[in-house]
Formats: C-alpha cells, structure tokens, sequence
C-alpha cells in the first residue's frame, strides 16, 4: 500500500474553472446537478516526503443542489455539493514502485454567492424583461471534513480540515459576448492528524480567474476560462516546506439546453504552468434539472 503519497482531492476547491457564477436568474428556482469527473496527473511534493514520478488518478460523482432567492432585492444562491471519488496512485518511494487506490465521499461543500449590482431579484414571468449589462456579487464558500479519512495514510478521499474561500466577482455582457472576474481566497484550518499524528498547516491561497464566453441562439454558450493560484506554502510539524504554489490553468466549457427544464454542460481544464503543486487534467460532464418557480 502507498503510505507516501498526498493528493488534494477537492480539485474543484483547488483550481475550480466555473464560467458565469455572477449571472442573474429567476428567485425560487432550484437547481439539481449530477456530474462525472476525470483527473489525472502528476505531482510535486514538498522535501519532507521522498517520492520520485507521483501520478494519480481521480474519478469523481458530485450531486448538488442550488436554490435561488431573493437577498435585499438582488438575486442569491445557495449551494450545497456532495462528491464520491475512486483514486488511483503510483509513485517510487525509496527506490520502489508503490501504489494505493481508494474509494469513498469526499469532503461536503457550502457556498452562499449575493449579487450586488445589476442583477434584480426577478419572478420566471418577469425575467424575460430582464437585460443583462454589468453584474457584480460577492461569495462565501466552506468546505467541511465530512470525508472518508486515514491519518496512517497520506492518499486520501477527504482532506481532515476545513476552509473558507470569500471572493468577489463581476460580468459585463457585451452583445454576444460577456466579460467576466473573479478574485478570492481560501484559508484553511490546521490538520492535526497528517500521515501518523503531525500537524500540518497551509498558507491562503490566492485565486484569480476571468472568462470570456460567447452566447449562441437556443440559450448554448461557449467559455474560455484563465485561472491562476498563488500561496499555499505548508508547514508540518512546524517545519516550513519549499512548496509555495504559482499555477496557472487554461479550460474550456461548453454549455447547452436539452428543454425547458434540462441542460448539460462539458469542461475541460488543465495546467499550463505549474510550479509546485498538483499538474493535473481534469475532464467534466454536469446534467442540470431546474424546478420551481412557476415553470
């Protein structure tokens, strides 16, 4: 069993490539969304853990639901997610092939986002009134260490701390074409039990990311999304790590409408410069049910 091996799962937590979180949409719509994810890659660890050629594989199903509602006039999501992963890993440690696959739920998350400006708490019979120019709001994201866990093992579904991300974000439409930013970061808590009872503690990370995307007739649109992380430098056991993370990723989404009622989305991300961290590809597909409201 691979007992030198750490990988953070969350992926979407890490270097989430998400186009239009700042958009409007009807209050008192619910949304459920069924998703598959596959990510792979290789690693860079700090100089605590000996590992030569680390690369894993993730494949993940994450369910979420997301109400919409209205906060001081403006519209508001809720957001609660749910993902299971199977991880595979190999990498040499002290001259020899390891290896470890693992399967279980992942860590819960909770995200509360409020627009702001320019974007009107609006009934399904009235948004079709609605034309979008600039739209700004602001997020809060928690994940909770609901996740399957071992403290004997550095390979883990669930990370065994929590976080807190707070980011701001915008959308200027302009035609055909939107326009879109978002900057925040993440501060996470102290794991007490890494890999046989030490203390591990992470510096924020800070995030940027901007989108360009394209609307096409019958409600599909395309995104081209820039991303990059910052910070992160680990301490174990009060040992600073030479891990400080500056990554930049690169994806692509594309997005469409099956009826009234249903839609798919496809994404696609990677890395395009890595300098510690997790370099990995990541290959998504999300189907969306939309109730509520009057539809």
């Amino acid at each position: 069993m691979l007992t030198a091996l750490t990988w953070p799962v969350a992926l979407a937590h890490a270097g989430e490539i998400e186009p239009r979180s700042y958009t409007n949409a009807p209050v008192d719509i619910n949304f459920l969304v069924v998703g598959v994810s596959a990510a792979d890659g290789g690693m860079s660890l700090g100089q605590t853990i000996p590992l030569d050629d680390a690369r894993l594989r993730a494949q993940t199903a994450v369910a979420a639901f997301v109400h919409v509602f209205d906060l001081g006039g403006q519209s508001a999501r809720f957001n609660v997610s749910l993902p299971y992963s199977t991880i595979r890993g190999s990498a040499v440690y002290a001259g020899q092939e390891v290896g470890r696959s693992i399967s279980g739920t992942g860590d819960a998350s909770f995200q509360l986002s409020a627009n702001l400006v320019g974007a009107p708490a609006l009934s399904v019979a009235d948004y079709p009134t609605y034309t979008e120019d600039f739209v700004a709001g602001a997020s809060v994201q928690v994940s909770a260490p609901t996740g399957q866990y071992d403290g004997s093992k550095l390979i883990n579904v669930g990370t065994h701390r929590w976080f807190i991300k707070p980011e701001v974000g915008f959308s200027q439409k302009l035609g055909n074409w939107s326009v879109e930013g978002s900057t925040g970061v993440t501060f996470f808590s102290t794991n007490h039990d890494f890999f046989g009872g030490k203390e591990r503690e992470q510096a924020p990370v800070y995030s940027v990311q901007m989108n360009l995307v394209r609307f096409f007739p019958a409600g599909v649109w395309a995104a081209v999304t820039g991303a990059w992380l910052q910070g992160g430098r680990t301490t174990v056991n009060h040992v600073l790590n030479n891990d400080l993370q500056q990554n930049s990723r690169l994806g692509f989404t594309l997005a469409a409408p099956i009826n009234r009622f249903n839609s798919v989305k496809l994404n696609y991300s990677n890395g395009v410069a890595v300098r510690t961290g997790t370099d990995f590809n990541v290959l998504s597909l999300a189907w969306q049910v939309r109730w509520g409201g009057g539809l």
